[in-house]
């Protein structure tokens, strides 16, 4: 009897940040395919008794090809366990969620999709930089850093825009670059950008600087990835609005 398979979001580090309903799931899991942007306080969370696999990816290093992944997620369905596919974020933002659930159409298995909250939500809330505000931004828009191909070539004449702010998931590999593109493009060398690296968790630090100078500020203080970008005039109040660690 086939089983079913629940993609699931694990959030962007705070275990808090699990819904409810990934909560329940997650403790009644047969089986859990892992990323490695998931914390090990969520890891805990999955029953003993569960078969625990470690999938995740880094730069250029894959513990397991993305297609085999998908093959996996739905012969461990097919042998009548409840699945568990649980990344980082969301799993349909930059989190190859589609990609995944296209083989399980086309193996007849079952599937559910658990949402969960974006790096680009949990990390803006917790470093104090609304994403959208009335006197700076009307607009917010998503990008990554680094596309399939392995470039950082993005519509860089479509970003320069008054009024959007601009949050690159993995974008601090490419850094020189999207700051050079965008200020090429016409963005002027004076807007406001933050890095927030490990956001949401304990280590979380947060860097804020200009797009003409964000470069020098990463390499000054080590900005490691996880890391998320937010280029806009939200950035200026992360000063006033900062509030975690803080209180």
């Amino acid at each position: 009897m086939t089983g079913k398979v629940y993609l699931i979001g694990a959030g962007p580090g705070d275990p808090e940040l699990l819904t409810l309903k990934a909560h329940r799931l997650l403790t009644q899991a047969d089986v859990v395919l892992y990323d490695r942007l998931v914390g090990k306080e969520i890891i805990s969370l999955i029953p003993d008794t569960a078969e625990k696999m470690y999938v995740g990816k880094a730069k250029s290093l894959h513990s397991l090809p993305q297609e085999e992944i998908n093959t996996l997620l739905a012969s461990k369905a097919k042998e009548g366990n409840m699945v568990v596919r649980l990344k980082g974020g969301d799993p349909f933002i930059f989190g190859r969620g589609g990609e995944e659930l296209e083989e399980l159409i086309e193996e007849g298995v079952p599937f559910e999709v658990v949402p969960g909250v974006t790096a680009a939500a949990g990390c803006a809330a917790y470093a104090g930089i609304p994403l959208t505000h009335r006197d700076y931004a009307q607009s917010v828009r998503f990008l990554t850093g680094h596309l399939k191909d392995g470039t950082t070539d993005l519509p860089w004449d479509e970003l320069v825009h008054p009024a959007q702010t601009l949050v690159i998931y993995m974008g601090l590999t490419g850094l020189k670059e999207i700051s050079e593109s965008l200020i090429k493009f016409g963005m002027k060398p004076t807007m406001p950008v933050a890095i927030v690296e490990k956001g949401t968790t304990k280590e979380q630090r947060v860097f804020t600087s200009t797009i003409n100078k964000v470069y020098d500020v990463a390499m000054q203080n080590e900005a490691k990835s996880p890391a998320l970008l937010i280029i806009g005039e939200v950035v200026t109040l992360q000063n006033k609005l900062e509030w975690y660690g803080k209180y």
